[in-house]
């Protein structure tokens, strides 16, 4: 068997049913889909029993313990060749293995990742928060898009894996933000190769609402100085710009009522902001949303960050935010 599609599941019967919708309709067979329902309260068990019939699925509960975890338990009941880690909040296009497929062919990596773009199903906000987590002009092109990006680091809502890779790095770890990084991290670590596979995107919902999405990227934003602890040198100058911005802006809130005409300053790249999600085909009221989308999504991760450097360097403390027990809120 090539693929085994890993999907841990906590409490969304309705994600998992237009995921395993999606992929009844792939142009590839070779592949068996492992569900692991994470000590779910709303269980997704009728939905599986729903396609059952018409795609090869394994379903597994156990106890909670968090998204992590749950597909290190996956993994280990899986057949495939490589590791297939979707989350359940994606909506996979028909032709997504026989992408991967061709990558491999045409440059074969140990482990890769594609990127995530917005479906038309999705609400505005949720385009607008797909926006601001793919745009050059808040991630800087990190996350996925560009068309080479050799030793990409893939997250785990697409993501892909040789089975003998995963087991020898000891699959995920116990982190609940990053581990998806830091599993990426280990991989190379250990002299394992990695691309982007542009073609091979899915779509992915990410957040229903600002103060959801605040709360995530906060933790992101918090994870990162725990990964160069763990990973030291991984962090680029990217990582720092959304503390820049974040501390940037404070600073002219600060001095605006003796130079208020550098408040033109954050109007520009809203501007820019609501000037380019319009060019990305978005309608105007996404392109409005995107604008607090994109705010968000800078001063969120910028202030966890540095927050995770304050307890760190400032009140020498461990930095555990990032690791919670309950996991998916």
């Amino acid at each position: 068997m090539k693929f085994s599609i890993i999907i841990p599941v906590y409490n969304r019967p309705d994600e998992v049913d237009e995921l395993l919708s999606s992929l009844t309709l792939q142009n590839f067979s070779d592949y068996e889909i492992i569900i692991v329902e994470d000590g779910s309260k709303i269980p997704c068990k009728s939905v599986v029993e729903k396609y059952a019939k018409s795609i090869p699925i394994n379903y597994f509960t156990k106890e909670n313990s968090g998204p992590a975890e749950t597909r290190n338990f996956g993994a280990k009941q899986a057949n495939g060749e490589f590791l297939i880690f979707f989350d359940s909040d994606c909506i996979i296009p028909p032709e997504y293995f026989a992408e991967v497929e061709k990558e491999q062919k045409d440059n074969p990596v140990d482990y890769f990742g594609g990127p995530d773009k917005s479906h038309k199903t999705f609400t505005p906000t949720q385009k607008a928060i797909s926006y601001s987590m793919t745009s050059f002009f808040t991630t800087g092109g990190i996350r996925g898009g560009k068309h080479s990006m050799e030793q990409f680091t893939p997250r785990s809502f697409n993501m892909g894996i040789k089975a003998s890779a995963f087991q020898q790095v000891g699959g995920f770890s116990a982190m609940r933000f990053g581990e998806d990084v830091d599993l990426s991290l280990r991989l190379k670590e250990a002299g394992f190769a990695s691309r982007l596979f542009p073609n091979a995107y899915v779509y992915h919902k990410r957040r229903t609402d600002f103060r959801k999405f605040f709360k995530q990227v906060f933790n992101s934003g918090l994870a990162r100085i725990n990964l160069n602890r763990l990973h030291p040198g991984s962090m680029k100058l990217v990582h720092f710009l959304p503390t820049a911005f974040t501390l940037g802006n404070t600073t002219l809130l600060i001095i605006s009522p003796f130079f208020p005409w550098l408040l033109l300053l954050p109007l520009l790249y809203s501007l820019l902001i609501l000037s380019h999600s319009l060019l990305q085909g978005n309608s105007i009221k996404v392109a409005l949303l995107s604008i607090p989308a994109a705010w968000v999504q800078l001063i969120g991760y910028g202030c966890g960050f540095i927050y995770s450097f304050w307890q760190w360097k400032v009140n020498r403390k461990e930095i555990k935010g990032a690791f919670v027990k309950n996991f998916y809120k």
